[in-house]
């Protein structure tokens, strides 16, 4: 029998899960054993998994589940480099040269498991089959506006924590704008995260300019982006993505004042984004990278888990269907995503 175990996410601030009761009730008709970990912070509680026919573990204990168990989550493991023997299926961050992805990878090699990284899910057509882009967009751009926001005000920007929905988000960042309307530049508009980013600046009532292929096929240099107040880069860097802001930015004449980089890939070799080299957080959501006059860079990694319930049904809602095809895991979606992995994991050094 195929056993699908859902762990407890161990990242601060992260309350989603990939699977909702309902679908542990599909799961289990189909006849795939269902074990989820008990999480205090998930966004569902543990008590509607069990009444859905769960069996329920304690947190973190995937690590001593069967070796045939499929261990499912959304966000990094603890990076303590422990050899990996299961079959896992995360946001890996592993196949673009990223350190901490090296890292995982060489866990892989030395646990002798796999990895079904869910960025890497994809149709026959190379599109993705499930993602929170939408509301990364969304988020990363509610959150960039409030950065600019204190700009104006001359403070810094606040922390943020989880908004209930995104009414009660686009409604924070129209009070927080206090009838300003800068102009905003969206990269990759024609994606799940650009249409997210673009869906919340229209809705508080700022004109757009939305950019996709078409507009960045020459190549660069791309000196409209400087000439917006705001730049949202929802661009999957792959290799041949081009710069869309240099390093020399800050000697540069601009009106350029946050950059939302929602695609979020500092440490990559393809990252398009050249003014930073790291992520921010809930605490501080921004990095200052230019003073005169002011950038700042907004770079949170799990911009989606700000409204963990919205973005968790609608991940779980797009994934059901392929969650219930893993009694064929070496095929279909799950065998493209292997043979990413396949072709990575022999680059590590044993």
């Amino acid at each position: 029998m195929t056993h699908l175990w859902v762990r407890a996410e161990s990242r601060e601030n992260e309350e989603r899960v990939g699977v909702l009761p309902e679908g542990v009730e599909a799961l289990l008709a189909d006849g795939i054993e269902v074990t989820v970990e008990d999480s205090p912070t998930r966004v569902i509680p543990t008590a509607e998994y069990e009444k859905a026919g769960a069996t329920i573990a304690p947190e973190g204990s995937w690590i001593n589940a069967p070796d045939d168990a499929i261990i499912f989550g959304l966000k990094e493991l603890p990076d303590n480099g422990i050899a990996l023997r299961h079959r896992h299926i995360m946001f890996g961050h592993a196949y673009k040269g990223q350190p901490a992805g090296q890292r995982l990878l060489a866990r892989f090699k030395a646990g002798g498991g796999v990895l079904y990284d869910l960025e890497y899910l994809e149709n026959v057509d190379g599109r993705r089959v499930a993602a929170f882009g939408y509301w990364a967009g969304y988020a990363g751009a509610a959150v960039s506006i409030l950065a600019y926001a204190a700009q104006l005000a001359g403070a810094p920007c606040p922390s943020v924590c989880t908004w209930p929905s995104s009414e009660a988000m686009r409604d924070d960042v129209k009070t927080a704008l206090a009838g300003a309307t800068p102009n905003a530049m969206v990269i990759g508009a024609l994606g799940r995260v650009g249409t997210g980013a673009s869906d919340l600046c229209e809705e508080v009532g700022l004109p757009v300019t939305k950019w996709d292929m078409a507009e960045t096929a020459h190549g660069g240099p791309f000196p409209e982006v400087l000439d917006h107040t705001l730049f949202f880069n929802c661009i999957l860097a792959r290799p041949g993505t081009p710069v869309f802001v240099p390093s020399d930015t800050c000697d540069r004449s601009r009106n350029l004042r946050v950059i939302g980089d929602i695609a979020c890939d500092p440490d990559s070799d393809f990252s398009p984004i050249k003014v930073y080299d790291r992520v921010t957080s809930w605490d501080a959501p921004v990095l200052r990278v230019c003073d005169t006059p002011p950038l700042d860079v907004m770079a949170i990694d799990n911009l989606p888990s700000l409204m963990p319930r919205e973005s968790s049904e609608d991940f779980a809602g797009q994934l059901l269907a392929h969650l219930k095809t893993l009694a064929e895991i070496d095929q279909g979606v799950w065998g493209r995503a292997k043979a990413y992995f396949d072709t990575h994991i022999q680059k590590v050094k044993a």
